[in-house]
């Protein structure tokens, strides 16, 4: 199996970014298994396309953010946009003036993302309100809530600036391993609880001023080399209530009680992208391209679907009955989530779907790798 996942090595003294291909498969290594073959669509369900945009081409970890019928996106190039999910309409476009490594994160007025010069961004109304120079580069969306913006950074720090004026507030330092994704991680607002994924850990944080409330261990860094202790918690995250799931990349699918800190399950499982889920399943992509239903109660499997094996998915996405995953050649499939038999499946331009679909204003939206974006409504 091939990995694209970046990561980069921290050091005492700074963090160093380093453009590294994990544990690729060298030149005489056994080649890319064949992508499970596609029976005819279904057609179980009637979607059409209602409306597509394009922004830039997108090469980093793309959070979409939803904010009501409102979605900003953003593209490699420095281009964020805001569009209405309904219409299509676009409500504003900008750029920041530089190459973005992360985003979007925004609470339906200011929009904030991180460039590759390790800037923090942050649009009011698309139009820039300040930036601040950061210690160490971020490769998750930052988190726009209650007056304020939250940095995850690579080298595990949690910072909170206040997001009209740009003060920093507080900063929240952690040790942790020698290295750390260049993708998305986990950081989210539940109830008075900023949480946010740590090494292999869901850690809660007052957001108030950056102390530790409790930690909660999704996986335990194990192995004898750095690469193999590697457990960070990616995005996307499962919430329902106070409970939240997540998965620690390449080692276990799990879920935390944030009122209590404690964790309730955790099951071994291979995945590198998030989750996502309902009030009884929880639902994720293996590296292999299986998808797998986990009850949400204890964390045993409800059922495991292998039609869209070795397709390079991105996370699931739960709509109605449907669970939504995008692939590597632009197809967007549309699963039953009570056993994972297809339902329908979308074109949009054959370029790999960049993010994790998301739902806004009734309206599924899907970004691809070549800035595509595609609004589809079911019919």
């Amino acid at each position: 199996m091939k990995f694209n996942s970046v990561i980069t090595i921290a050091t005492k003294v700074a963090l160093i970014s380093l453009v590294l291909s994990v544990l690729s498969a060298c030149s005489s290594g056994p080649e890319k298994p064949k992508p499970a073959e596609l029976a005819p669509n279904a057609g179980l369900l009637g979607v059409r396309l209602a409306w597509t945009s394009k922004i830039g081409l997108v090469d980093f970890p793309l959070d979409v953010r939803v904010n009501g019928n409102s979605v900003v996106v953003a593209s490699s190039d420095g281009v964020v946009a805001s569009f209405d999910a309904v219409s299509g309409a676009e409500q504003w476009r900008t750029n920041v003036g530089g190459a973005i490594a992360a985003g979007v994160g925004s609470d339906g007025r200011f929009a904030a993302v991180v460039t590759r010069d390790n800037e923090l961004v942050v649009l009011d109304a698309g139009r820039e309100g300040w930036r601040q120079k950061l210690a160490a580069q971020g490769f998750t969306a930052p988190l726009v809530a209650g007056g304020r913006v939250f940095l995850l950074g690579a080298d595990r720090s949690v910072t909170a600036f206040d997001v009209s004026s740009g003060r920093k507030l507080w900063n929240q330092q952690r040790p942790g391993e020698a290295l750390v994704l260049r993708q998305s991680g986990a950081l989210l607002a539940v109830g008075d609880t900023l949480v946010a994924g740590l090494s292999g850990r869901l850690v809660g944080i007052n957001p108030a001023n950056g102390s530790v409330r409790w930690e909660s261990p999704i996986a335990t860094p194990r192995g004898t080399n750095d690469i193999e202790r590697l457990v960070d918690v990616v995005g996307r995250v499962s919430r329902d209530g106070g409970v939240v799931c997540a998965r620690a990349f390449q080692a276990a699918v799990g879920c935390v009680d944030t009122t209590r800190g404690t964790l309730l399950w955790s099951k071994a499982a291979n995945g590198s992208v998030g989750v996502h889920g309902d009030d009884k399943h929880v639902f994720g992509v293996e590296s292999d391209g299986k998808l797998i239903a986990w009850r949400r109660a204890d964390g045993e499997r409800a059922w495991v679907s292998e039609r869209l094996r070795y397709r390079s998915l991105t996370a699931p996405l739960i709509i109605g009955r449907s669970v939504v995953v995008g692939d590597d050649t632009g197809l967007v499939h549309l699963l039953s989530r009570e056993d994972g038999s297809a339902l329908t499946r979308l074109v949009t331009d054959g370029s790999p779907v960049a993010a994790a679909p998301v739902l806004a204003g009734g309206t599924l939206l899907v970004v691809t790798r070549n800035g595509g974006v595609f609004g589809f409504k079911p019919e």
